[in-house]
């Protein structure tokens, strides 16, 4: 008579051939692992919709959750050297240097090349750089003021622009012949009321406010993106006026009411130029090199304006700006080749 225990090793026996048997049989079939499609359908995605380089730029440089990014553009002759060794762009960077608060802010600036050069340029400084379509434009040399490459260049800016608005990122737009002496941003109004903050060439003028697009802030929503599709549209209808001149007429046109965009003027006071000087050194945030026509003089006198400064920083005793002379001359020079 058999045993217990044999009957039992012999239930484990054949109970462990059955479980061999399934496992060969279930490892025979190929099975479709949801972990693995889900990957595979992840990775496949990522390359038919890659992320942009626009957007890819605009998030490293953005600040924080609130997506605010600073624009410049640059072309050849504003990282060449003129008379004097300097570029525009050095005085640029420069001025984020020597400025108060400011250094901070070059790991939020995004410097838009017009051609190959000044992107190679942008790239060695190490800086966020994105290189412009031109379309086959050449956007090279320098473009003096009101010149039709001038025009197209500043219309190209604007469609960018847009683009950056569209894709949900805040904007400051700074020409690269603005020095930035303070963080601008405490100096900005936090009414999240006003859409659109703006400079202006002066201030008192009788018939509206002579605004400059030489730098500005500007929120991301549907009032400002509307604005600056209008105002990119009006070009076909504006022939021979810069892009400034035209938002301009759309302000005073009732075009922002319309819209329900407030704006706000910022005063010169804070945010000057050369068409009318701060008279406070101890409040000025960033000097325009504006009613100036070519890069030479604007390299000049912006030179001495960070001479200026230096010397404010070091006494923090109020004094009179350096005299414009060049950028006063500039106008009548009619001897003054481009840089090519």
């Amino acid at each position: 008579m058999p045993s217990f225990n044999s009957s039992g090793n012999l239930a484990v026996a054949v109970a462990l051939l059955f479980a061999g048997a399934l496992y060969f049989y279930f490892s025979s079939i190929t099975v479709s692992d949801p972990m693995s499609d889900l990957l595979h359908n992840v990775e496949t995605r990522w390359t038919e919709y890659p992320v942009d380089e626009l957007e890819a730029v605009l998030d490293k440089a953005a600040m924080g959750n609130n997506k605010t990014v600073i624009i410049a553009m640059v072309n050849k002759a504003y990282v060449e050297e003129v008379e004097g060794g300097r570029t525009m762009l050095d005085l640029f960077l420069e001025s984020f240097w020597e400025g108060e608060g400011t250094r901070p802010l070059l790991d939020h600036l995004m410097l838009v090349a017009a051609d190959q050069t000044s992107y190679d340029r942008c790239l060695f400084r190490r800086l966020h750089c994105y290189k412009m379509d031109t379309d086959g434009v050449d956007l090279e040399g320098e473009k003096v003021y009101m010149s039709k490459d001038f025009i197209e260049m500043m219309w190209r800016r604007t469609h960018l622009l847009l683009d950056v608005l569209s894709r949900g990122y805040n904007l400051t737009f700074t020409d690269t012949d603005v020095m930035w002496l303070r963080s601008p941003f405490p100096r900005l109004s936090y009414n999240e009321s006003l859409d659109m903050q703006i400079s202006v060439d002066s201030i008192g003028l009788v018939g509206g406010h002579l605004i400059n697009t030489g730098f500005y802030h500007v929120r991301s929503n549907n009032k400002t993106i509307s604005l600056f599709q209008k105002w990119y549209d009006m070009r076909l209808k504006s022939t021979g006026m810069k892009e400034q001149d035209v938002l301009k007429s759309l302000l005073d046109s009732g075009f922002f009411n319309q819209l329900g965009l407030n704006v706000g003027f910022l005063n010169t006071t804070e945010f000057s130029g050369f068409c009318q000087d701060s008279h406070d050194m101890g409040v000025v945030t960033t000097v325009h090199a504006n009613c100036c026509r070519h890069i030479l003089a604007k390299i000049s006198d912006l030179t001495l304006v960070l001479r200026d400064w230096k010397r404010y920083k070091a006494s923090h005793v109020n004094s009179n700006w350096s005299p414009h002379v060049e950028c006063g001359r500039s106008w009548s020079d009619t001897h003054y080749i481009p840089k090519l």
